[in-house]
């Protein structure tokens, strides 16, 4: 097994330096699990932030040759959980197959005043077998 932490020149980079958006754990089949930092982005909504957010992560998941169809969990933070509805919309976009594991959070605040979602997924990318 081989883990790369990496922030791909391809995709949006983090905010801080303190951090590394995407851990690679690689198998010796050549498979691996994709582990993605939280993602927040800018916007007025949380639909235009939710749409960057998405966005910013196929870029990531592109870096590594994966796609949002393998996403196997996603874990979202809203920072109003009445806004569920408006993120769920934004999220059928993106993720059309069949819905990967979930789990959702409504949080006081987000390290960004102006954040209003945050979404961090788990992805795994098949071998050559």
């Amino acid at each position: 097994m081989r883990i790369t932490l990496d922030n791909p020149s391809s995709a949006p980079q983090p905010l801080s330096p303190y951090y590394s958006q995407v851990a690679r754990v690689e198998h010796a089949d050549g498979s691996a699990l994709l582990y993605l930092s939280g993602q927040i982005a800018e916007g007025a909504t949380l639909a235009e932030q939710s749409r960057g957010v998405f966005e910013t992560i196929a870029a990531l998941l592109k870096a590594h040759g994966a796609t949002l169809a393998d996403v196997v969990n996603i874990r979202t933070y809203l920072t109003d959980i009445t806004a569920l509805a408006e993120y769920g919309a934004v999220r059928r976009e993106f993720l059309t197959g069949t819905p990967p594991t979930s789990m959702t959070f409504e949080v006081s605040r987000l390290f960004r005043p102006e954040a209003l979602v945050e979404v961090e997924v788990v992805a795994a990318v098949p071998g050559t077998e």
